[in-house]
């Protein structure tokens, strides 16, 4: 039986506590989720493409030296071998070969998706008016979130194949309708 997402979500809770770390993994599923629809092939099963979002970082707080090696022992182990394969490339640099468009998209929408939550928490309205310019204005000053690797971003939406600007967009707008729940609303000043 596949992997249902309460089972992952229980998992993920388990060896996740930090709410920066939880939101980010809420954030990447719902990303992944609309991804399946837009980056994936017409059989592309959205709830699997999110599972891959919130379980990608599942191990990095507890394990980080051993990151992402655990989640994927974990998914090989209960026969999910696309998920622990797609997991195992979301970082260009561990040199894993990307099979698929999940694999793809993960790599595509994992760093961004931190990005623009980087980007909408420093706005008094949150995500709401976030626009594609002021993100890609962000990603020219390093000093700005300084540990996300824009390399990284970049690399993914080279494999995807996609123009940066839309794909931004495109996090963006996947990202509004959550922004109450992953902290990306408007701030009480």
């Amino acid at each position: 039986m596949p992997l249902s997402r309460d089972e992952a979500w229980q998992q993920f809770c388990g060896w996740t506590q930090t709410e920066s770390l939880r939101r980010h993994g809420r954030a990447v599923e719902e990303v992944m989720r609309a991804a399946a629809s837009r980056y994936g092939p017409p059989d592309a099963c959205p709830e699997h493409w999110a599972i891959a979002g919130l379980l990608h970082d599942a191990d990095y707080e507890r394990w980080p030296a051993d990151h992402p090696r655990r989640i994927v022992d974990w998914l090989v182990d209960r026969g999910e071998k696309e998920l622990a394969h797609a997991i195992s490339a979301h970082y260009s640099k561990w040199k894993i070969p990307h099979h698929s468009e999940l694999d793809r998209a993960l790599l595509a929408c994992d760093e961004l998706t931190g990005f623009v939550m980087a980007c909408a928490l420093v706005r008094p309205d949150g995500i709401e008016s976030l626009e594609v310019r002021s993100v890609k204005k962000k990603l020219k000053d390093r000093a700005f979130a300084a540990k996300v690797e824009r390399d990284e971003i970049d690399a993914g939406v080279g494999l995807l194949g996609v123009d940066l600007g839309e794909h931004i967009g495109f996090v963006i707008e996947t990202l509004k309708p959550h922004a109450d729940e992953l902290g990306l609303g408007p701030r009480n000043t």
